[in-house]
């Protein structure tokens, strides 16, 4: 008689589990407490999946001799509690895909940059022609990828959520970027709590293991002293080579990986100190992984970054635009705010989520000319940068809130949003934030040109 396997939650992550689970002949069955996306019920259907939506039935449920959580599910939902009396197992999807993957793993985390890393690791690993495959919170699950086709090497991004579900995860090389407090409502408000699960990525590392660390993160450079790591440490810092054997002087990055060589952001598409650390990190992880560093150089310049992050939109009557609505946290509008010289009109405002925004107050008195602030409620943004910002503007509407920015710019200055706020009071997320954004800043940009190409009739 076949393992049943339950997994709860039919997103990527749960319906990748679900196909590569029926793909090595357990008897499955998938459990989703919403609606299911119809492309996963169509996958679902088509590989005679048994799947149910809408509820979890406990009968259905806690005859499982394996259970695979998705990471979107909470462990104090109901049905984890119960399947954790039941005494059954719970893994995540990661954990799970793992097991059968005969390839390499390097695996990033962080609270913020993670998703450039590992998109520039990939990037990297396939310029350069290694059989690569990229998943996790970026692209398609692991599970999907490792039940379609087997690789030499994953790069996967995985999140403290992830991390929460992993028991014998074992990545050849782990990336850890940053940590700040963030998700505290899952870690029973204990920062902690919190991260420990982001070190989890290196539980089960040996000494043949690279674990390649931010080593100016004052929670990282403690832990790591504290902790009893066995792998081969490769620390990374943006203040010179004391301890570490990736740093920074000003622009230029420096590595002492058994062959020294260097490279200047200017060789790379992105920018802004946030972003040394971020390609610090994937070049050391695939130096490490064997690309020539030939490839690495080709590689750096090529890259593309995802979107919504400090995203060029366009330049209009000398003011360039930039979408950086993945910035959420004060942290990353830290980034941010540190990646321009010019003058700034500055987007800020959403949900704002217990934002401590000292951490910002120097760069901004420094550099934010005007700030507009993009919400259904400005109060805290207004009352703590009044009499900091010459001018503060603030709307609901971002077609008025491009129109603002312009008028409001100089010749030469970036209209930047960052918003240092979730998206949920007029967005459906960061995503639909920043794709409105960039839609009406090209709007804008066409109606502008056409009035100067009228004028010039």
């Amino acid at each position: 008689m076949s393992k049943r396997v339950v997994i709860l939650g039919a997103g990527e992550s749960g319906t990748g589990a679900a196909l590569l689970a029926k793909a090595k002949g357990f008897d499955v069955f998938v459990s989703e407490q919403s609606a299911i996306r119809e492309k996963y019920k169509t996958e679902l259907t088509r590989e005679k999946i048994a799947f149910e939506e809408g509820l979890h039935t406990e009968s259905l449920i806690l005859n499982a001799d394996l259970i695979i959580k998705s990471p979107g599910v909470p462990d104090k939902s109901p049905i984890v509690v119960k399947v954790k009396e039941a005494g059954i197992e719970v893994i995540d999807e990661i954990e799970f895909a793992s097991q059968y993957a005969t390839g390499r793993i390097i695996a990033i985390t962080g609270t913020n940059g993670k998703t450039t890393t590992t998109l520039l690791t990939y990037h990297l690993m396939k310029n350069a022609g290694f059989n690569v495959a990229l998943a996790g919170n970026v692209g398609f699950s692991m599970a999907r990828q490792v039940a379609q086709e087997l690789h030499d090497w994953y790069v996967i991004e995985v999140s403290s959520f992830q991390l929460d579900g992993m028991k014998k995860f074992k990545p050849e090389i782990a990336v850890l970027l940053n940590i700040t407090p963030d998700h505290l409502d899952r870690y029973e408000y204990k920062m902690e709590n919190y991260v420990n699960s982001k070190f989890r990525i290196a539980a089960n590392m040996g000494s043949a293991q690279h674990f390649i660390y931010y080593l100016d993160d004052p929670i990282i450079s403690a832990e790591v002293k504290s902790r009893n790591l066995q792998q081969k440490l490769v620390p990374v810092s943006l203040h010179g080579p004391a301890s570490a054997k990736c740093y920074a002087i000003g622009k230029r990055m420096h590595f002492d990986l058994g062959q020294k060589f260097e490279i200047d952001q200017s060789e790379t598409t992105l920018k802004g100190p946030h972003n040394l650390i971020n390609t610090m990190s994937a070049v050391s992880a695939v130096f490490q992984a064997g690309v020539p560093l030939v490839a690495i150089r080709a590689g750096l310049k090529s890259f593309k970054n995802a979107p919504h992050r400090l995203e060029p939109v366009a330049t209009i009557k000398g003011v360039d635009f930039v979408n950086d609505s993945k910035a959420t946290n004060v942290d990353s509008v830290v980034y941010a705010l540190g990646s321009f010289e010019k003058p700034l009109v500055w987007i800020a405002g959403g949900v704002d989520k217990g934002n401590d925004y000292s951490i910002i107050l120097e760069q901004v008195k420094h550099k934010v000319r005007v700030l507009i602030c993009l919400g259904k409620d400005n109060t805290k943004l207004k009352h703590y940068f009044k009499g900091v910002v010459p001018q503060i503007f603030e709307t609901q509407n971002v077609h008025e809130l491009v129109h603002t920015a312009l008028d409001a710019a100089n010749d030469g200055d970036v209209v930047l949003l960052s918003p240092a706020c979730a998206s949920f009071d007029l967005f459906k997320n960061y995503e639909d934030r920043g794709n409105q954004f960039r839609r009406a800043v090209l709007d804008l940009k066409d109606e502008v040109e056409g009035i100067n190409a009228a004028l010039d009739i």
